[in-house]
């Protein structure tokens, strides 16, 4: 039987593994990554819910359903890129504020779109439960 230092002898040694390559490959994809992101917030909306806040009594508001295809302003028809225009046809008070009913399959892109609609006509939105 051969001897246990003898089979070892003739077999190449394993060397022990080293980390530090790999540590340095980690350390330079944190690197890549926190330097190609961007920390900053491209849109802000500022949400309330509607009974949060009053509006004064004098402005009477306007009422926006938003589905997932279709938007109605006050029980009437209106397309995305028309609102401002369906907002001044109904003739509301440049201040008169618009509650936002959405419906069941909106998603959130749809609300952020309608709100930055809002947003330039100036008119504060209000979103319903």
């Amino acid at each position: 039987m051969a001897d246990a230092a003898t089979l070892t002898a003739g077999a190449p040694r394993r060397g022990r593994l080293s980390l530090t390559p790999l540590i340095d490959v980690i350390f330079l994809l944190l690197m890549f990554f926190m330097l190609a992101s961007t920390f900053e917030r491209a849109v802000e909306f500022d949400l309330a819910l509607a009974g949060t806040e009053g509006a004064p009594a004098e402005l009477r508001p306007l009422f926006l359903q938003v589905g997932p295809d279709s938007l109605a302003l006050n029980g009437e028809a209106a397309a995305l890129d028309a609102l401002p225009a369906a907002l001044a046809a109904a003739g509301a008070e440049p201040d008169a504020p618009v509650l936002v009913a959405l419906a069941a399959g909106v998603d959130a892109q749809r609300l952020v779109d309608v709100l930055a609609a809002l947003r330039v006509t100036g008119h504060p939105a209000r979103v319903l439960r």
